[in-house]
């Protein structure tokens, strides 16, 4: 009897070979190949055969080993915006990729990174093009400028090369899977907290971009947020929304400054990672009274969080978002197994009295 379960718990773990089943099933070596790969003409009966004995033995191909013995190695190709500096929002994506990349020595795999200006749809254009002269075999994209981006899609499409999206997510593109958050229900998150902090007053939506209407996220952050409201009953605050596309000069402050005071702004919602740019506001003409919500562990935003002119960060993880990434294309494209469609990341609401507890922002 012992022995029995010695035999019994080494043949557990044996690795199961294609030949085991050929020598089960009765057939050749290739017939059970062709029945596993789904190529050739086999008999129904046979097929049958073979694959009831495929999950008897809990067949599982040994991806590594045909990995290597085909010498192949896979690169993967990053859309991305060209982050500010080492500490700006664009560059944690960048980290998490790597840090899966580093995780998987033995597959051999290639990240190639390319940036644009996130203020310019002609900068994605360019670098679009540079990904589709690589032909990589797969793209993380970040599909910032939604016309330029679904043109860029369709190539990709043609060229039968996968794509996942982060933090902006463009309905049935045919993309492999979307990593990141929902940006409307973060948007109605960010509108219940504004809501329960200013009593009275009205509220102001800054969006820090250009182009609005072709940046999908931000305008879907700001329909969530609009809603809201909405749907609240007994709403007495009045919403308003501006577009500020160039932070170069302090002009724009200026001309804030009076739109606040003029339309009796208790609180502000920024859509994007720019919100210490309303830190600064603050603090420059002394409207510390003013309750403000904004996105992102970024150095700048976490001073003024710090410094209680900024009440909440939505945080969604970059880095997260990037690993992810980068591993549904590893999981699909190398290891050819089925990927969940959406994954969606937590909205994490940061104050001053938690963000030494992200690890984000260590």
């Amino acid at each position: 009897m012992f022995n029995h379960k010695i035999r019994s718990a080494i043949e557990l773990n044996k690795q199961i070979r294609i030949k085991d089943i050929a020598e089960r099933a009765k057939v050749s070596i290739g017939t059970v190949d062709r029945v596993l790969h789904n190529r050739g003409e086999v008999a129904k009966s046979t097929k049958k055969k073979i694959l009831e004995i495929v999950k008897e033995l809990n067949y599982q191909p040994n991806i590594l080993a045909s990995t290597l013995a085909s010498k192949k190695s896979a690169t993967f190709a990053t859309l991305l915006p060209q982050p500010p500096s080492e500490e700006g929002y664009w560059a944690k994506p960048i980290k998490g990729i790597h840090k899966r990349i580093s995780e998987l020595p033995q597959y051999g795999l290639q990240i190639e990174s390319f940036t644009f200006n996130q203020f310019s749809s002609k900068s994605f254009v360019d670098a679009a093009n540079k990904v589709l002269e690589l032909k990589p075999d797969g793209v993380v994209l970040a599909p910032f400028f939604k016309k330029e981006a679904s043109v860029f899609i369709e190539e990709l499409k043609e060229l039968e090369i996968p794509f996942v999206f982060i933090d902006s997510d463009l309905k049935e593109m045919g993309q492999l899977s979307y990593i990141g958050q929902n940006s409307y229900q973060s948007g109605l998150v960010s509108g219940k907290l504004l809501d329960l902090m200013v009593a009275e007053g009205n509220i102001l939506v800054i969006h820090f971009a250009k182009e609005m209407d072709n940046q999908n996220h931000l305008v879907q952050r700001e329909k969530g947020f609009y809603e809201w409201f909405k749907n609240k009953k007994g709403n007495d605050h009045q919403l308003f929304t501006i577009e500020i596309p160039n932070t170069d000069s302090d002009e724009w402050m200026e001309a804030l400054e009076k739109d606040i005071t003029s339309k009796n702004i208790k609180g502000i919602f920024v859509t994007n990672s720019k919100v210490f740019n309303v830190g600064q506001l603050l603090q420059k003409y002394k409207l510390e009274h003013i309750k403000v919500i904004g996105h992102d562990l970024i150095k700048e935003n976490v001073e003024f969080l710090k410094k209680d002119m900024v009440q909440f960060l939505i945080c969604q993880r970059p880095e997260d978002q990037g690993y992810n990434a980068v591993n549904k294309l590893f999981r699909s494209v190398v290891q050819k197994r089925e990927i969940q469609k959406e994954s969606y990341t937590p909205i994490d609401i940061i104050t001053k009295e938690n963000v030494d507890y992200y690890k984000e922002f260590k």
